[in-house]
């Protein structure tokens, strides 16, 4: 991936001949290819779980080859789902759109997801800042009092929460939650495997100039195994921070969509259907910050 600067088309959606209607999320369009799925990842940007109107330059390229990069730096500790990032090898009827494709689609195994978003937090901010404000914990797991804004928490916590669908903002449960919802056995793996994850990538990530404040990983069942799949440590999935600026006490400067969402509070959004377009220099900076962690972790 080093010295990768080639320019994608711009893509808010796909519509792929030949293969039957993709499912669209929040940012990827899902095709079910039997035993498999093909998710293209689109230049769309969601803020406080809205699709928002503008597409992002290279978002869709950057999302994909972070993922690919750290589904391979962590497929020690978890199998994941990924097959194939590159067109050759998918089936024949995706490669006459191997433009579209090229650079921002994954071939992976298709699994049962897990009705439950594995979010670990090292550092407080978001809505783990403001759940610790009215509680003293984070889904349960209480934390030192004297806490602020960007807080290093004395280890790692797992803090899942609901898997929420476009429009309805996640919410965040305890563990006991977990266990009634996946079982025991589950809920104690994902739980081991999404701290392990975090904590090897920010092993990776902070001799590059990045701290990981907080990441959200998914995970689903194949052939009766818990594998790690969707995306993995993106500027869409988790805070990156740049750790030369760090400083605890205030709000941090990002490599992520938090750019984004600061726009949207600062315009007083009340963060519900339709969302507002974003100016052009939003855009762009947001193109910039995730070319830039790209740059940093994979150069």
């Amino acid at each position: 991936m080093k010295g990768e600067t080639m320019k994608t088309p711009l893509i808010l959606e796909t519509n792929l001949p030949g293969l039957n209607p993709p499912r669209r999320g929040k940012v990827r369009d899902i095709y079910d290819l039997g035993e498999t799925l093909l998710i293209v990842a689109t230049d769309r940007i969601s803020a406080f779980d809205v699709v928002l109107p503008n597409a992002v330059p290279e978002k869709g390229r950057v999302l994909t080859q972070i993922s690919k990069y750290w589904f391979s730096q962590t497929q020690g500790i978890v199998k994941n789902h990924l097959l194939s990032t590159e067109v050759k090898d998918f089936p024949s009827v995706c490669q006459q759109h191997a433009a579209v494709l090229e650079g921002r689609s994954m071939l992976v195994r298709k699994t049962e997801p897990l009705p439950v978003e594995c979010v670990v937090r090292g550092y407080l901010s978001g809505s783990g800042l403001k759940e610790y404000r009215a509680t003293g914990a984070i889904s349960g797991v209480p934390l030192p009092q004297g806490l602020t804004e960007a807080s290093k928490l004395p280890e790692p916590i797992f803090t899942p929460s609901t898997k929420a669908e476009v429009g309805i903002h996640d919410a965040n449960i305890d563990f006991d939650t977990v266990v009634k919802t996946v079982g025991k056995d589950v809920a104690e793996k994902i739980k081991r495997y999404t701290i392990s994850i975090y904590k090897r990538a920010c092993e990776l990530a902070e001799p590059r100039g990045i701290i990981i404040a907080d990441t959200k990983l998914e995970f689903g069942i194949y052939q009766g195994d818990v594998i790690l799949i969707d995306e993995v440590l993106t500027p869409d999935s988790s805070r990156f921070w740049p750790a030369r600026e760090y400083r605890e006490g205030v709000a941090q400067n990002s490599f992520d969509k938090q750019f984004v969402r600061n726009y949207l509070l600062d315009i007083k959004w009340n963060q519900k259907p339709p969302a507002p377009v974003l100016p052009e220099d939003v855009v762009r900076k947001t193109s910039e910050k995730y070319l830039e962690v790209l740059s940093l972790l994979t150069a």
